[in-house]
């Protein structure tokens, strides 16, 4: 039954509304695919390298540089002071770390708002969290399309390399979108639309009937006083029942002793006789 003070909208089921379920579970799934994308040195692959064998290649990301193979992996830490002199790496790093912190702290926020055991969710905190998490997903989103765009104007160790995109461009695309898409459904619940359909509410008038929600509405609250009570046993003249001795002795529905007159003698003056001996 809504409370009194929300009866226009209430909620036909405890469970957790659905938009809320997809944001949490789309969230995780974009952080752990954006982290890989992060730490992973493969955003792109140089073939053809004029001094190596032509199984070896290039894999260069925005924090490392390293030699592989088709089934193996020689070494990292390699230097390349062209490359990592790139304004887009130094982009790339800050948006990226700061995208995984956002997502963070947009999900901590969202999680006590997204409560199922209340009877209702906390829809602005999740709306908050549901924001930072689609802001998260557009920090993500910039570095990856910027490095795709400029991928083979990029200097690179010889004009005959073949430049190729990494897996870390295409784990970044997806980790975005996934936050993108998890945030924004998180924030539309901030507000009504569809109906209440996106809170999983539905109006009164529609559960109970137009009769009885008017009724529900118009029925003023009940007032009941309580007489208050003191441990000495004498009765309180803030009382709601007024009543007196009198009117207790007039109601009495049994017979009563009478009580002796007042001024009578508790001794026997008169004179005695044989009986009493």
């Amino acid at each position: 039954m809504p409370t009194r003070s929300a009866q226009e909208w209430m909620r036909t089921s405890l469970r957790t509304p659905g938009i809320l379920i997809f944001g949490m579970v789309m969230t995780p799934c974009g952080w752990i695919l954006a982290l890989t994308a992060t730490v992973s040195p493969n955003w792109r692959t140089l073939n053809n390298l004029p001094t190596e064998p032509s199984s070896v290649f290039l894999q260069q990301g925005i924090w490392d540089i390293c030699r592989a193979t088709e089934t193996s992996q020689q070494a990292c830490n390699l230097q390349d002071t062209a490359y990592f002199a790139q304004q887009i790496i130094e982009v790339a790093q800050g948006l990226m770390v700061a995208s995984l912190l956002v997502t963070i702290i947009g999900t901590i926020i969202a999680i006590p708002g997204v409560r199922c055991w209340r009877d209702s969710p906390r829809w602005v905190l999740a709306g908050l969290g549901g924001l930072l998490i689609f802001l998260a997903g557009v920090m993500t989103i910039i570095p990856v399309a910027w490095y795709t765009h400029i991928l083979r104007s990029i200097p690179t160790s010889s004009p005959s390399n073949d430049v190729r995109v990494g897996y870390c461009i295409i784990l970044g695309f997806i980790g975005g979108i996934f936050e993108i898409l998890g945030g924004f459904v998180m924030f539309v619940g901030i507000c009504r639309c569809c109906g209440g359909k996106n809170r999983g509410e539905r109006r009164v008038e529609e559960v109970l009937g137009p009769r009885a929600a008017n009724r529900t509405r118009q029925q003023p609250a009940r007032r009941i006083e309580v007489p208050s009570l003191k441990l000495s046993g004498s009765r309180s003249s803030a009382s709601s029942v007024p009543y007196s001795k009198d009117s207790l002795d007039d109601d009495a529905s049994f017979p009563r002793a009478k009580s002796p007159a007042a001024g009578s003698a508790t001794t026997y003056g008169g004179r005695p006789y044989d009986a009493d001996v």
